[in-house]
């Protein structure tokens, strides 16, 4: 039979540990360009948005449509490297147990 308590000492270290590493990873960026690099977005590894560059070449208001795709294909590109980025650090915690959203809890 598996000891309780022991099983609960290992569950409180490894949220301990999934709590320094969500704060780690809110230090942590990834940045993903679309257009050829006229547009970069960059996003933390808690996935928010840290901030956008936009190429002045790039800025043409008869195609404002063209625009909206380059930021939306980076800030999109940008969000999935840091969801990898996040799975892949979360994962050395949790062992690859395969936990339930991926193991993250935001």
């Amino acid at each position: 039979m598996v000891n309780m308590a022991k099983l609960m000492k290992q569950a409180a270290s490894m949220q301990k540990n999934m709590q320094k590493m969500q704060a780690e990873l809110s230090e942590k960026t990834v940045d993903f360009s679309s257009g050829g690099g006229m547009v970069t977005a960059t996003v933390r590894g808690d996935l928010t948005l840290e901030k956008i560059k936009i190429d002045p070449k790039v800025v043409d208001a008869d195609d404002v449509e063209m625009l909206e795709d380059l930021i939306v294909a980076a800030v999109d590109g940008a969000a999935k490297e840091a969801k990898a980025m996040a799975e892949e650090e979360m994962s050395k915690i949790t062992g690859g147990m395969g936990l339930p959203g991926g193991g993250l809890p935001f």
